[in-house]
């Protein structure tokens, strides 16, 4: 991921630190693990990492902490690092009544089983059985943030013009027609810009999204809810847009440009719901504070970063790690998912401090505790593991581990000595699905 400073000692204190301070967790698996996270109760955005996006444990613990959220202090918004017209189809699950999604929908595109897989659905069912019990206006919700699906949010502004204003959607197809040969591969549009002399879409996708910016009051006096969405997807292509032009500019301008979207659109859901109070799922390299880490270092930041500057103490920034086990990921861009086996983390990293402490499950929160130790003992540059949907195992430092400060990129981290594979529903990539290239975070 970026290049690294020699091999680090962790300070010979530093794991007795962590056990004297770490408080027991009991399995994800079940109801009780939710309660040790009331503490966070009173945030309005509750950030929730990952460090694979393939681990069992990480996915059942969000679902017991979110409901947890949900329950006991009134969180209402679950936004997630996924694309909104995919998640919008849960939304409609969970909020709406509609039928449970089928295998092979939504989520087509690799990495299907980041979504679609049984740990998902069974906090799906779970949302969709609480939400029965209260007035539509004070369901939780489930909203994606993320860029990659420009061609299904293209169809979805002009599906939904098409049944309000015809002569809007016939110039929307007009205008989106720029994007069209490249909607699904969109990667070579950026280099086909770059490369090619082809005419940017840039001013073509922003006049859309102005058209139905001019309209808001009337569109949302016919459908509030139908015309937020609708709304949504023109922001996406406008992003998705500058978005694939910068793939090829630089890896920090396009790592940029997403989490900006992706933090933007978590702002549209604050002002669009009553009384908001999130959840965000993402992982560690999008929760956590980006200025605490390499990434921060060499001009990267990201969701965490924005939140904290933005919310302050209303937003908590919680990490989540693990030693060894198996992960679900692929070997290789498109390729696809296996069972695959975590090597246990290296000498030099937050996650070998951690296994030190002979701990299972644990909590480490230095937020609430003001504990000057415990943040002088977190302050130490050491590495951090993230395996995204491509894990290399060979290869780890270079492709999976980056220098951060734990204490200022999160305020409590979560931890799984060892863990398994999330269990993907159906086949994980249906043949001709586009890749979410080139991040695997």
């Amino acid at each position: 991921m970026t290049a690294h400073s020699p091999i680090r000692t962790i300070a010979s204190d530093l794991p007795d630190t962590l056990r004297a301070r770490a408080e027991l967790l009991p399995s994800p698996d079940t109801p009780d693990f939710g309660k040790a996270f009331d503490r966070f109760g009173d945030a309005r955005i509750v950030l929730l990492g990952e460090a694979t996006h393939g681990t069992h444990e990480f996915y059942t613990a969000r679902a017991q902490i979110t409901r947890r959220l949900i329950e006991e202090h009134g969180f209402n918004i679950i936004a997630v690092e996924g694309d909104w017209p995919d998640i919008a189809r849960l939304d409609e699950y969970v909020r709406h009544g509609d039928a449970r999604p089928r295998a092979g929908e939504p989520f087509a595109r690799f990495p299907t089983w980041m979504w679609r897989n049984k740990e998902v659905l069974a906090f799906a069912d779970w949302l969709r059985g609480h939400n029965a019990e209260l007035p539509e206006e004070q369901r939780a919700c489930m909203r994606g943030l993320d860029i990659y699906s420009l061609r299904e949010s293209m169809h979805s502004v002009i599906a939904y013009l098409d049944e309000h204003c015809a002569d809007e959607a016939a110039e929307a197809r007009r205008r989106y027609g720029c994007l069209t040969p490249w909607q699904d591969e969109p990667q070579f549009y950026g280099r086909a810009v770059k490369y090619s002399g082809l005419a940017e879409c840039e001013d073509i996708v922003v006049s859309q999204l102005d058209e139905m910016l001019k309209r808001r009051m009337e569109f949302i006096a016919e459908d509030g809810e139908r015309y937020f969405d609708a709304e949504q997807n023109a922001r996406i292509v406008r992003a998705a847009e500058r978005y694939y032009r910068s793939m090829y500019r630089g890896a920090t301008e396009s790592w940029n440009l997403r989490d900006r979207h992706m933090f933007d659109t978590l702002q549209q859901l604050m002002a669009h719901h009553k009384e908001a109070r999130a959840v965000v799922w993402a992982h560690n390299s999008h929760i956590g504070n980006a200025s605490a880490t390499a990434m921060g270092w060499q001009g990267e930041f990201n969701i965490g970063e924005l939140v904290r500057k933005s919310y302050g103490d209303q937003a908590v920034l919680i990490g989540f790690g693990t030693d060894r086990g198996t992960v679900a990921a692929a070997s290789d861009w498109g390729e696809h998912m296996q069972v695959m086996k975590v090597r246990p983390a290296r000498d030099d990293s937050w996650e070998k401090a951690f296994r030190l402490t002979g701990l299972a499950r644990s909590l480490t929160d230095w937020r609430t505790r003001k504990d000057a130790e415990l943040v002088s003992a977190l302050s130490e540059v050491l590495l951090e593991r993230a395996i995204g949907v491509v894990y290399r195992p060979h290869s780890e430092l270079t492709n999976h581990y980056f220098e951060a400060v734990m204490a200022d990129q999160f305020d409590a981290f979560v931890w799984f000595e060892e863990s398994r594979a999330v269990t993907p529903l159906g086949p994980e990539k249906p043949s001709g699905a586009a890749d979410t290239w080139p991040f695997g975070l």
